[in-house]
């Protein structure tokens, strides 16, 4: 495959970011993750943190994200629900984005948005559970009494935003072209692995 664009999504705590971060670098092309939101934000005239609550929001359930998905395909777009409509224009943000050329992607389903693009190579990241919690206390400073709760709900939004963009299980190893184990290969090893792959 002639990989152009690379999604990642990825553990909280796995490093997923920072391997984007230094691999956009070293490929010299552009990553989005954060910034997708932040676009989204303005252009609703509406907080990050209003849309991330939407994003917390979304049910799990495979029976209403295909209900909600469904209507964001036909229904008149001011009456979507809040998460429908993230979803739909996160969707385009992402697209508008990938014309621009090869690029990466963190998070927000930018594999379903990419879905009939080719070169796209989708990527999950995960670490052991002392690494993350190592990364979350020292680099992110989170309090070491809240790290597991902290962790625990960043997973299951992105789980649950995942499920409702995709109907697919966030985790399933069968939904990525690779996986990483950033806690064997290390953050440089991890960019070293995607580097090789990535075709520009």
């Amino acid at each position: 495959m002639n990989v152009r664009y690379i999604t990642i999504e990825r553990e909280f705590g796995s490093g997923g970011t920072e391997i984007a971060a230094q691999l956009a670098k070293r490929c010299g092309i552009p990553c989005y993750g954060r910034e997708i939101m932040e676009t989204v934000a303005k252009e609703q005239n509406v907080s990050v943190k209003a849309l991330e609550e939407y994003e917390e929001s979304v049910s799990g359930s495979f029976l209403y994200s295909m209900f909600v998905m469904a209507q964001s395909q036909t229904a008149d777009p001011d009456l979507l629900s809040p998460e429908a409509k993230l979803y739909v224009a996160e969707s385009r943000v992402i697209k508008a984005l990938a014309q621009q050329g090869p690029c990466i992607f963190v998070g927000h389903c930018a594999c379903e948005a990419l879905k009939d693009m080719d070169g796209v190579l989708h990527v999950f990241i995960r670490a052991s559970e002392d690494d993350k919690r190592s990364r979350a206390v020292n680099e992110y400073k989170i309090p070491d009494n809240q790290v597991s709760s902290v962790c625990r709900r960043a997973n299951k939004r992105r789980s649950n935003y995942y499920a409702f963009c995709t109907s697919k299980k966030w985790n399933d190893p069968t939904n990525y072209d690779i996986i990483l184990d950033s806690s064997s290969l290390g953050i440089k090893g991890s960019v070293d692995v995607l580097a090789a792959l990535y075709k520009g």
